[in-house]
C-alpha cells in the first residue's frame, strides 16, 4: 500500500501500464528491451478525507473484500501450469506426427550439399561512411541502391554499383534501430527510441541546414520502435513493430493508425516486439517476432488476435522472415538457432543450430533467404555469417571467415531484389557487398537468382 497527498482539489488520477526504456549494456544492443512488467496485479483506490483539506489516496492491493494479492497470484500460477501442460501434450502430439524433419527427408532422397569454393562469394564493395554502429539496412526494389540506419545519427542512401553515397540525412533522433526503402525507392522509414516512425521523401527540397525534412512522423506507439517495412507495391502503407508489445499497420498519406495488432491480454505478444515481415505473396499476412520467444502470424484483416502463434526458441526471436513461397518462414533467436515454420500446419520444419549442445552460442541478429529458398543467410553476434544448405540444415559457407570480412557483431543483413547481392552492416560502422563471383553451373541451377553481375 502506498498513500498520495495533494494540498489542492483533486481533479484525476491515472497511471500508466508502461515504464520508459531502461538502458543497459547488456550484448544485445546498445538500446536493450524494456524490462518493465506487470504483475497482474489489480488495485482499487480508495479515497479519504484528510486534515487541511489535504486528500489521501491509498492504493490497495485486494481485488475485494475476498480475494488476496497472494489469492490472484495462485491463481495465475495455477493457469499458467495448466497452460503450460496442455502446451507441452500439444508439442508431444504434434512430433508423434512428425515422424522426420526437412534433412532428414533430403537425405534420404540422396540429396547433395550446395558447395562454395573460395572465390564464388566474394567481398566486391565495402560502403564507409557512418561512424557509428551500423543497425539497420535495406535495398530499393531495383537493387541498386541501399538505406543504412546507424548510431551515428544518420541515414545513408548509397548506390550500391558505385559506392558513393547519395543522401545523408541527419535523423531528428539519434537513437535509430530500423529503417526501410518504400516499393518506389522515392522514400525510406526509420524508427527507434523516440516510440516514432518518421517518412523521408527523397525528392524533397533540402531545408536551410541543408538536411531532408521530415515529411510525416507517425506517431502512436508507447514504446521503441525496432522494425518498419512497407507493404509491398503500396507507399502508402506501412507496418511497425514496437516495444510496446503491438505491431501497428498506418496509413502514411494521413499519418493514422489503421490497426493495432497485440496489446491485449492473450491477444498478442507478451514482451517487445523485434522484427516484423510481410508475407510476399500475401500482403495481408505478417509475421512477428518477440522477446517472449514466439512469432505470430497476423491477418491485418482481424487485428483481434494473432491468427497463429509458433513455439520452439528458447530466447528473444530477433529476426523473422518469410519464405520465398509464402507458406514458410525462418525465425533467429538468442538461443543460437534459426528455425523454419510451416504458417498452414503451424509445424516447426527445421531446426539450423550452430552446434549440437552449444550452450555459448552466439545470437542470431538478422536472417535472410535466396530466392530460391536454398540457402538461408544468416548473421551472429561474434561476427560470422553463415550460409545454410535449408535443405540439409548444414553451413556450406562461413562468410565471417572470408577475406576483409567484418570485425565485430554482424548487426543485419539483406538480400537484392534479384538475388545477386548480399549486404552486411556491423557495429565496425561498414556495410559490405557480397555476389556470386564464378557462377559454377551446379551452384547457378540450385540458387536461382543468383546472376552474373558484369
Amino acid at each position: 500500500n502506498f498513500s498520495i497527498f495533494v494540498t489542492r482539489p483533486l481533479c484525476s488520477l491515472s497511471f500508466s501500464l508502461y515504464s520508459p526504456p531502461l538502458v543497459s549494456g547488456s550484448p544485445k544492443s546498445y538500446y536493450t528491451k524494456s524490462t518493465s512488467e506487470f504483475d497482474h496485479r489489480v488495485g482499487v483506490l480508495h479515497v479519504a478525507d484528510q486534515d487541511e483539506g489535504k486528500l489521501g489516496l491509498e492504493l490497495s492491493s485486494k481485488l475485494d473484500e475476498e480475494m488476496s494479492v497472494a489469492e490472484l497470484k495462485e491463481r495465475h500460477m495455477a493457469a499458467t501450469e495448466t497452460l503450460n501442460s496442455l502446451r507441452e501434450r500439444l508439442k508431444e502430439k504434434r512430433l508423434q506426427l512428425l515422424d522426420t524433419d526437412v534433412a532428414g527427408y533430403a537425405k534420404a532422397q540422396g540429396k547433395t550439399p550446395v558447395e562454395f569454393g573460395p572465390t564464388d562469394l566474394v567481398c566486391c564493395r565495402i560502403l564507409q561512411g557512418h561512424t557509428g554502429k551500423v543497425y539497420s539496412l535495406d535495398w530499393t526494389p531495383e537493387k541498386n541502391r541501399i538505406v543504412s540506419a546507424s548510431q551515428d545519427g544518420r541515414l545513408i542512401v548509397w548506390n550500391a554499383l558505385t559506392s558513393q553515397k547519395t543522401h545523408a540525412i541527419k535523423l531528428p533522433c539519434a537513437w535509430v534501430m530500423t529503417c526501410a526503402f518504400s516499393p518506389s525507392g522515392q522514400s525510406v522509414a526509420c524508427g527507434g527510441l523516440d516510440s516514432v516512425c518518421s517518412i523521408f521523401n527523397l525528392s524533397s527540397p533540402l531545408d536551410k541546414d541543408g538536411n531532408i525534412p521530415v515529411s510525416r512522423m507517425l506517431s502512436g506507439h508507447k514504446g521503441y520502435v525496432s522494425s518498419c517495412q512497407y507493404v509491398p507495391d503500396d507507399d502508402t502503407r506501412l507496418i511497425t513493430g514496437s516495444g510496446d508489445q503491438t505491431c501497428v499497420l498506418w496509413d502514411i498519406t494521413t499519418g493514422l493508425r489503421t490497426s493495432v495488432f497485440g496489446g491485449e491480454f492473450q491477444s498478442g505478444h507478451t514482451s517487445d516486439v523485434l522484427s516484423v515481415s510481410i508475407n510476399g505473396s500475401n500482403s495481408r499476412m505478417f509475421i512477428s517476432g518477440s522477446c517472449d520467444a514466439t512469432a505470430r502470424l497476423w491477418d491485418t484483416r482481424v487485428a483481434s488476435r494473432a491468427v497463429r502463434t509458433f513455439h520452439g526458441h528458447e530466447g528473444d526471436v530477433n529476426s523473422v522472415k518469410f519464405f520465398p513461397d509464402g507458406n514458410r518462414f525462418g525465425t533467429g533467436s538468442d538461443d543460437g538457432t534459426c528455425r523454419l515454420f510451416d504458417i498452414r500446419t503451424g509445424h516447426q520444419l527445421q531446426v539450423y543450430p550452430q552446434q549440437q549442445g552449444d550452450n555459448n552460442a552466439a545470437n542470431v541478429t538478422s536472417i535472410a533467404f535466396s530466392i530460391s529458398g536454398r540457402l538461408l543467410f544468416a548473421s551472429y553476434s561474434n561476427g560470422d555469417c553463415f550460409v545454410w544448405d535449408t535443405l540439409l540444415a548444414k553451413v556450406v559457407l562461413n562468410l565471417g571467415s572470408l577475406q576483409n570480412s567484418h570485425e565485430a557483431r554482424v548487426s543485419c543483413l539483406g538480400l537484392s531484389a534479384d538475388g545477386s547481392a548480399l549486404c552486411t552492416g556491423s557495429w565496425d560502422t561498414s556495410l559490405k557487398g557480397v555476389i556470386d563471383g564464378s557462377y559454377p553451373e551446379k551452384v547457378q541451377k540450385i540458387c536461382i537468382g543468383f546472376q552474373l553481375v558484369p
